[in-house]
């Protein structure tokens, strides 16, 4: 695939935060963070508001915000279901909407819908061959808009490259970006999402990191890929130092640049950045502080 068309600006906002507020709260949060700079909004999907509803309403509701899902479930929906839901939101919004798709987790996919994970690389394949042959009885885009996968392994990588316009990795560091880069080409699109505390006190920065880490380091998916980066399984188990510095960026707003800027030399083509702070409620304030630096 060649390089996607929909511009997301150099770095965007990955928040899970929409689902904490009322839609019209949500609304003006993503306005704001568009006046300060920040191009892209992206949203996930696990147990609350289907993605493209919010999206929906953000686009309508927003002059230029861009959204795309960080990600949106292949096992939530059926492939006629996603290409359609996607070529109705490109047809209402064109160009302002970016589908991110992937395989999600085994205990989100087997104990809470109740599906199979046992090939979800082989699921995905036929998944995205399943969108190419939807059928749209409708006004609309007649091709497939753009859209990227979730992809930490090279076979996954792989695939996103040869059958997407990219991939958007996330929890990973620089180095993983490196490694995606080399596998998928100098062609596919690359948006690694990059965790960061605002905090220059070590203890404190590595204690929010650690908050938020600890369900993320030990789903399999996760803790797989920091294995194939080098990092020791009982590191992980453990959040050692080492590995929270490598997956979470903290400290001073020009520490925070330089990791995203390490993204951008690595290879990546755009990089959303995830506020982490101790509240929820302060994660705003966190976007309002990096602006200057990140999109200023």
């Amino acid at each position: 695939m060649t390089k996607a068309s929909i511009d997301l600006g150099k770095v965007g906002l990955w928040t899970n935060i929409l689902d904490t507020l009322p839609s019209s709260e949500g609304n003006e949060l993503c306005a704001e963070a568009s006046s300060l700079g920040f191009k892209t909004i992206w949203i996930p999907e696990a147990v609350g508001r289907d993605p493209f509803v919010t999206a929906m309403r953000v686009l309508e509701n927003t002059a230029d915000v861009v959204v795309a899902t960080g990600i949106a479930n292949i096992y939530a929906r059926d492939a006629m279901t996603m290409a359609n839901a996607q070529r109705s939101v490109e047809e209402a919004h064109p160009g302002r909407f970016l589908l991110g798709l992937g395989v999600s987790h085994l205990h989100l996919v087997e104990w809470v819908r109740k599906h199979d994970y046992s090939k979800p690389l082989t699921f995905m394949r036929d998944y995205l061959a399943a969108m190419q042959k939807a059928r749209f009885m409708a006004v609309g885009p007649t091709e497939l808009p753009e859209l990227v996968l979730a992809a930490l392994g090279p076979k996954m990588l792989e695939l996103a490259a040869s059958e997407t316009a990219g991939a958007h990795p996330y929890f990973v560091p620089p180095e993983h970006t490196q490694m995606a880069r080399e596998i998928m080409g100098q062609d596919a699109l690359l948006y690694p999402e990059q965790m960061v505390v605002l905090e220059e006190d070590p203890s404190a920065a590595r204690a929010i990191a650690r908050q938020h880490m600890t369900t993320y380091a030990a789903l399999p998916n996760y803790a797989n890929n920091l294995r194939r980066l080098g990092y020791e399984t009982e590191e992980i188990e453990s959040l050692d130092d080492r590995v929270v510095d490598a997956v979470i960026a903290w400290g001073s707003l020009e520490a925070i640049k330089e990791r995203v800027k390490a993204h951008f030399d690595a290879g990546a083509d755009h990089v959303c950045v995830q506020v982490l702070t101790e509240d929820s409620q302060d994660v705003p304030e966190g976007w309002r502080r990096l602006a200057p630096a990140l999109v200023g």
